[in-house]
């Protein structure tokens, strides 16, 4: 009942509108029809415009997709499920925004349930908008190794995900190598932090691998390669092309973790 009453209120233009309609062509029964009929059609509009709402998509699509990941291989693991509440917690999402997540991840690991539903309309928003794209694609491979490395089972998910969004097998090649850098880098950065001067030659050659160089490319190189991945994850930048405000922390974190890469990098070369 509660759900109904907190349904006629977000409606509520709809009803009035319908209802005053009603009221004038049909007298007191007209009333209540028309309001029921204004109800349903503003409800059926907001629903449809949700659809190809990018903010709206991209949640649905984060949470429902890292969802079908996680149970690629059968059943979901704790990790993927702690990497979902991890994501939810840096998100700082309200309790009613942490439902929807939450409902959109059990959505994902339904037998009967298509990516493609999710996907399909999420590609044709980001079409014009490569570095949200990029940045949906880097938090579904995150998730994919919150329990060690990729799966044959996550991978085929994966290459669905690629394919629906029209991503290179180029591209995928390097984004896959980029994100176990990320990953080691991560790993390698939390055992030098307990122990300090550990794993030093591990982290740069990860660091490398976060910017998408190698240790032979030119100081001209690093910095463009730099400069480049801190524009395509500039917390601004995405949300002015259809980033949820509630992932704008997954956007500095990455930042973060690019400028990280980079310092380290020139620390070891003695760029300025």
């Amino acid at each position: 009942m509660d759900n109904l009453f907190q349904q006629l209120r977000r409606y509520r233009a709809g009803v009035i509108t319908g209802g005053l309609i009603g009221l004038l062509s049909g007298g007191p029964f007209g009333l209540f029809l028309g309001g029921g009929i204004g109800f349903l059609i503003q409800r059926g509009l907001s629903r449809k415009l949700q659809d190809y709402n990018p903010q709206q998509l991209f949640f649905r699509a984060t949470f429902s997709v890292m969802g079908k990941v996680a149970k690629a291989d059968g059943r979901v693991t704790e990790n993927e499920i702690a990497f979902a509440r991890e994501v939810m917690t840096r998100m700082s999402l309200s309790e009613a925004r942490r439902r929807e997540a939450i409902e959109h991840f059990t959505e994902g690991k339904g037998e009967a349930f298509d990516i493609a539903t999710v996907l399909r309309p999420l590609a044709i928003v980001l079409r014009q908008r490569p570095a949200v794209k990029l940045m949906f694609v880097e938090i579904q491979l995150q998730a994919a190794m919150a329990d060690g490395d990729i799966s044959p089972a996550e991978q085929a998910v994966l290459q669905q995900v690629f394919a629906e969004l029209r991503f290179t097998q180029q591209e995928v090649e390097m984004l896959m190598s980029r994100m176990r850098a990320e990953d080691a880098f991560r790993r390698h950065s939390w055992e030098s932090h307990q122990q300090p001067g550990h794993n030093d030659a591990s982290l740069l050659v990860d660091a490398y691998g976060v910017l998408g160089v190698s240790p032979e490319a030119s100081d001209a190189e690093v910095k463009k390669a730099w400069r480049k991945l801190m524009s395509q994850h500039h917390p601004d930048k995405l949300i002015a092309k259809g980033l949820p405000e509630d992932m704008v922390q997954l956007a500095k974190e990455k930042t973060q973790e690019i400028q990280a890469a980079y310092d380290r990098v020139k620390a070891a070369r003695g760029m300025r």
